[in-house]
């Protein structure tokens, strides 16, 4: 399979026209870097922080050298960080993918009245194809995304494509069912199998699978181990020719389908983020999964897609399942239907050819998932006290109100700031993907202090100030990120820069603050939906939470996840901080009549803004800017809605 290639764009009118990806000054980069850092560090540790980025930054010094490499690959380079972020990002990432990488949209639960439904609600092939023109996705990513595959290496990972001109289009999809997989075409005699035809195959593997032939071992088990791991029982499972067949099988599919196993009685939301996250364990459905491909959609009673996450965007998979949703929900009947194919050839069930050695991996892999099964700490809350509608009418953003009301429930747990995470898209650029809007800004921490610490010396006006001077650094924060004036990309770039010219990796580096700026113990997200599903992911590191939002007119719904490992984290905790922190919020704003407030302090501008979750997401991104400074290079132009359009919506991506 082709690596997955982008032709390197010789001007900025590549890619339907999109910009390229600007360089943000050094000198700006550093700055704010430092204003990121300064509240979250010992004043001995941003002394010395402050010394070494001023020694980076000096005349003639490291920074501009790398500064000036940057630029080169910029100029040669259709998008000058998208190969250092991939493999920051998800490549090199040697953790397990499920719950600390891939995320899950959770769909409405499912109330199936017959077996036959639950196989009508696994169709998603008519979305693989590529046949959506004119929708406002792009239909080479979407092809992209049902076909690419994260291909295991023992020390960094390769994301493939099944494009190419050698290898032909995938015409099959993989069904799990039962821990076994099943191949099932979806096109025969260059036809395309309509919905009762494949409803007919569904049901044939149903049968197949009821059938008393002997269960092979779950072999979609050993994807769930660490990076590494898999690679070596890849490895070892590529010496015999039947599973190098059923490997190819696989990794050339368009998709997976696990219809899995009834759930049990208790489908509350949180119980379903679990499932879809890391399907149960052994003993449920965490062998019916092949976690290196990117779509897997489960079709029980609980019903959702996981997915392996770096060959896309939040976003993009949002678009998709709601696509794939409203269909589900609607009319099929509307959908040009192929002609039907009478005979169709029974699925057929792919072969293992299982050593000692290979029962040997399944066990120590099997036994890593139930560890990871019983440390995922999840919370899904539906804030029913007011949605993004009242946030609105107090001329505010709702995404930055919300990220305020994160620093407010961690420091009202915890009683210190740390280093947050929120994904924002940058694909106005070409091949964009996402840098980092940094949350924890000094004026943040002003105000969670001032609810907290000064609740009796700060009166409520104060407050109001303080809030209202957290949602513009937030907002401001935002702007710099996705118009691409960020500073954890940039960063991310000096550094690996650094890498590929050899030299020793400059102190800036290797300082305690850029270590500290990088632990995103809040990893957080906007995913907001226009049907009744949500996103959730797992923390980033193993003393963090995953915050998942998605806000909707008179509701809020939070996925909050922890490790049970922790003795620092409680996600009941934090989701008990946050609904306080939103009710206090709310009535501060009640009080001090949020609407009349001076026109100068309700001018935060407004655009929407596509953040993502991003899963990962993974505990590798970089830091954002806290406060918008002065650029010496006037940043892309992007469209900005009037200011009395006071909502910056994050569709984020896990």
């Amino acid at each position: 399979m082709p690596v997955l290639d982008r032709e390197p764009s010789k001007d900025s009118g590549g890619d339907d026209g999109l910009p390229k990806l600007p360089l943000p000054p050094l000198k700006d980069t550093l700055d704010t870097y430092l204003r990121c850092m300064k509240h979250l560090l010992t004043e001995e540790q941003f002394n010395k922080t402050q010394d070494t980025v001023k020694e980076f930054g000096a005349p003639g010094g490291v920074g501009d050298l790398l500064q000036s490499k940057l630029e080169e690959r910029r100029l040669k380079e259709a998008n000058w960080v998208y190969d250092f972020w991939l493999r920051d990002m998800y490549l090199n990432n040697r953790m397990a993918l499920p719950v600390n990488s891939s995320p899950a949209m959770v769909f409405p639960l499912q109330n199936f009245k017959a077996p036959i439904d639950s196989l009508r609600r696994a169709l998603p092939v008519d979305y693989a194809r590529g046949q959506l023109a004119g929708t406002p996705m792009c239909m080479e990513q979407y092809y992209r995304l049902f076909t690419s595959y994260r291909l295991p290496g023992p020390e960094r990972d390769t994301l493939v494509a099944q494009e190419s001109c050698v290898m032909p289009e995938p015409e099959h999809v993989i069904v799990a069912f039962k821990k076994q997989f099943y191949v099932l075409d979806v096109v025969i005699n260059f036809r395309r199998l309509n919905e009762r035809d494949l409803l007919t195959q569904l049901d044939k593997i149903v049968k197949m699978a009821d059938s008393g032939e002997e269960q092979l071992p779950p072999i979609g088990l050993l994807t769930s181990d660490g990076r590494t791991e898999w690679a070596e029982s890849r490895r070892v499972l590529m010496k015999e020719s039947t599973n190098r067949d059923s490997l190819d099988m696989i990794e050339r599919c368009l998709c997976l389908v696990c219809l899995d196993d009834a759930s049990g009685p208790e489908l509350s939301d949180t119980t379903r983020a679990m499932w879809m996250l890391h399907g149960g364990g052994v003993a449920k459905n965490g062998g019916n999964r092949w976690y290196d491909k990117p779509m897997q959609v489960r079709a029980d009673g609980c019903c959702g897609v996981v997915c392996e996450h770096s060959p896309f965007e939040g976003i993009v998979l949002v678009q998709c399942t709601e696509y794939l949703l409203k269909y589900m929900i609607g009319s099929p009947s509307k959908l040009v239907r192929a002609a039907s194919v009478s005979e169709l050839p029974a699925p057929r069930r792919l072969r293992w050819k299982c050593t000692p050695e290979v029962h040997k991996l399944l066990a120590s892999s099997a036994d890593k998932l139930q560890r990871l099964v019983r440390n995922l700490d999840m919370n899904v809350h539906k804030f029913d006290e007011y949605g993004k509608e009242f946030i609105k009418k107090q001329k505010i953003s709702p995404d930055a109100y919300i990220q305020v009301a994160i620093q407010l429930a961690y420091y009202r747990c915890h009683r210190r700031p740390v280093s947050t995470y929120e994904s924002a898209s940058i694909r106005r650029f070409q091949q964009g993907r996402v840098d980092n809007i940094r949350s924890a800004t000094p004026n943040a921490l002003a105000f969670v202090k001032a609810m907290t610490d000064g609740m009796q010396s700060t009166n409520d006006t104060e407050k109001m100030e303080m809030l209202r001077g957290a949602i513009a650094a937030q907002t401001n924060y935002t702007i710099r990120t996705i118009t691409g004036m960020a500073i954890d990309n940039h960063l991310l770039g000096l550094r690996e820069i650094a890498h590929e010219l050899r030299m020793e990796k400059p102190e800036i580096f290797k300082d305690e603050a850029y270590l500290i700026s990088n632990q995103f113990i809040l990893s957080t997200s906007q995913v907001p939906t226009t049907v009744e599903m949500f996103c959730c992911y797992g923390p980033v590191v193993p003393n963090g939470y995953g915050v998942c939002y998605n806000p909707q007119s008179d509701h809020i719904i939070f996925s909050v996840s922890s490790f049970r490992e922790s003795p620092q984290t409680c996600s009941a905790e934090f989701v008990k901080c946050l609904v306080q922190g939103l009710l206090d919020m709310r009535d501060l704003c009640n009080k001090c009549n949020c609407v009349s407030t001076p026109t100068k302090q309700r001018k935060e501008q407004t655009l929407e803004t596509h953040t993502q979750t991003e899963t990962n997401w993974q505990s590798k991104t970089q830091q954002r800017p806290c406060e918008s400074s002065k650029n010496q290079q006037a940043p892309p132009q992007v469209l900005v809605k009037k200011p009395d359009q006071t909502q910056v919506e994050a569709q984020t991506q896990t």
